[in-house]
């Protein structure tokens, strides 16, 4: 029986786990990333294991790399899009790879490109040790830097190129795992985010862990003492048509407060919240003994002000007096919420599968998820709605599952 083919759209989590289990059935998979690197938004996570695993998933997403980098029969294509696509029996596409790139059957992850360029924007590293190679060129930034860029590399792996390469490839399934886009603070703007330096995202937070290793005011680097953490930041908005819950914001702050509090005791972490989902049968025990050590105010704050020492005022309701308050802290975490990925039209359009309402792929089955109404396509994770790692996960191996059923292959 001839082996079948299928395309793979998104290198994050879900991407990775249908592309993985398809290749475990003997199927020839062509897993296409945009970026420079997989692992998508979840690679960039860190552990926030306590003195027990608190069931994050970050493990799981470096896992999943490995596996996905170690497997034969998946070709991997980053900094790469779909160019075009046509319907001939299965589907026949056109990728197109981005201009600049670094060879990886050359490169050695020397870091020397990195550490030239450190800070200009011009190299981006990996965020895991699986990616390989660990280093991607931005073209966007490269200017005139092109050809001294393409001589540092000692092992002659940097290729500049005037044009973007394509190639051809047919297939007979198409699974689109396009991810999710965070939101962008700045829509907030009474919140500051951008202007004030020490307020950040979830995803600014977990380079700051990465980079210090602890809790780090980016204004100056010294360790937070007194944190918040504003819940729904973009997500449940009516102001912004955003009405849906992003199912991830909960427990990943209550996840990296509770780490960052088993590491050290004398923080004081506080959060603000609507109110908090239940994300697993476990969730809410943890949440009561989250309680124990984490102040839980149910109101969202409206403002955030700057004050000296780039300490943040934040206006709020006092529960107990009932009146309007005034505090401040020192660092400021807003939990953004998943929106769709902005390449969902253009992929919609181009594969006929229908997005819904707010921008995500609509399923056509309701009792099969990962279903399109465009035959042959598929979806899974959050390019069909918000997930946690887990929930993204279960997904992709049930979109692999039609796949193989739809071209009727047996494991």
């Amino acid at each position: 029986m001839e082996t079948k083919n299928v395309l793979v759209i998104g290198g994050g989590i879900a991407g990775m786990t249908t592309a993985f289990e398809l290749a475990e059935a003997g199927l020839n998979v062509h897993l296409v990333e945009k970026s420079g690197f997989l692992g998508g938004h979840a690679i960039q996570y860190t552990c926030k294991a306590t003195a027990e695993c608190l069931q994050c998933g970050a493990c799981s997403v470096e896992k999943m790399l490995k596996n996905v980098i170690e497997s034969g029969n998946i070709t991997i294509h980053l900094s790469t899009e779909v160019e075009t696509i046509e319907r001939s029996g299965g589907y026949a596409l056109t990728l197109k790879k981005s201009a600049a790139y670094i060879d990886p059957a050359k490169c050695t992850n020397c870091g020397v490109c990195y550490e030239k360029y450190k800070g200009t924007g011009i190299i981006a590293q990996g965020y895991s040790k699986n990616n390989f190679p660990l280093y991607a060129i931005c073209p966007e930034k490269l200017n005139n830097d092109a050809a001294a860029l393409k001589s540092v590399c000692p092992e002659g792996a940097i290729s500049i190129s005037d044009a973007p390469s394509f190639c051809q490839i047919s297939v007979d399934a198409v699974i689109i795992a396009s991810g999710f886009a965070p939101f962008d603070a700045r829509r907030k703007g009474t919140y500051g985010y951008s202007r004030f330096p020490n307020v950040v995202n979830g995803l600014d937070l977990e380079r700051i862990k990465r980079q210090y290793g602890y809790l780090a005011r980016p204004s100056d680097g010294q360790p937070a003492k007194k944190i918040a953490f504003i819940q729904c930041v973009g997500s449940r908005d009516e102001q912004l048509g955003n009405l849906w819950c992003s199912q991830v914001c909960c427990p990943y702050a209550l996840r990296t407060a509770a780490s960052v509090k088993h590491k050290n005791p004398d923080l004081d972490l506080t959060v603000f919240y609507m109110d908090i989902q239940n994300t697993g049968k476990s969730f809410p025990v943890f949440y009561e003994t989250c309680k124990d050590n984490i102040r839980f105010i149910r109101s969202i704050p409206v403002d955030i002000f700057p004050i000296e020492n780039d300490c943040l005022n934040i206006r709020l309701f006092d529960e107990s007096e009932g009146t309007p308050a005034m505090e401040s802290f020192d660092l400021v975490v807003l939990s953004t919420g998943i929106m769709p990925n902005p390449d969902n039209q253009k992929l919609s359009e181009q594969m006929a599968a229908s997005l819904d309402t707010d921008g995500f792929f609509k399923h056509a089955d309701g009792l099969d998820r990962t279903a399109t109404a465009a035959e042959g396509v598929f979806i899974a994770g959050t390019a069909q709605g918000p997930k946690t790692i887990a929930a993204s996960m279960v997904q992709a191996g049930q979109a692999a599952s039609g796949v193989l059923k739809y071209l009727g292959v047996t494991k």
